[in-house]
């Protein structure tokens, strides 16, 4: 099992940014090789995504914990595939976001670079800027 993990640090406070992660429907506009992603009752998801080349359709979880700003997803897919993300307090205006991912199918660099997009494009579409997304 590998894991990967990744920061980025945003200028928009905790509250809003959790708000827009935990927005199941806002998934593809930051999630890297996301297509579509709709929910389809309780913590269900059907997806559609390119996972290191394949394209993949099916169902999904999604987790969402306001409380300790939590969010925890998986799919029912042989390479053990899941992972949780947290946002925390920075001062009072700014928040940072941990991303970690946990996988049986290591490809170290295709996961760095994907999680790395990913974080970019959240900052981007949350602040309005696209700086170097890690903390």
């Amino acid at each position: 099992m590998a894991d990967y993990e990744h920061t980025a640090h945003l200028e928009t406070d905790p509250d809003t940014a959790f708000a827009y992660l935990a927005d199941v429907t806002h998934l593809p506009e930051y999630f890297s090789g996301l297509e579509s992603a709709r929910p389809t009752g309780g913590e269900s998801v059907h997806v559609v995504a390119v996972v290191e080349g394949e394209r993949y359709e099916g169902e999904a979880w999604l987790h969402s914990d306001p409380g300790s700003r939590a969010l925890r997803w998986g799919a029912d897919r042989p390479s053990g595939y899941h992972g949780e993300l947290f946002v925390r307090s920075v001062g009072d205006t700014a928040s940072s976001v941990t991303v970690t991912l946990h996988t049986e199918q290591a490809d170290g660099p295709g996961i760095e670079a994907g999680l790395a997009g990913t974080l970019a494009q959240l900052k981007q579409n949350l602040d309005g800027r696209s700086t170097d997304p890690v903390a």
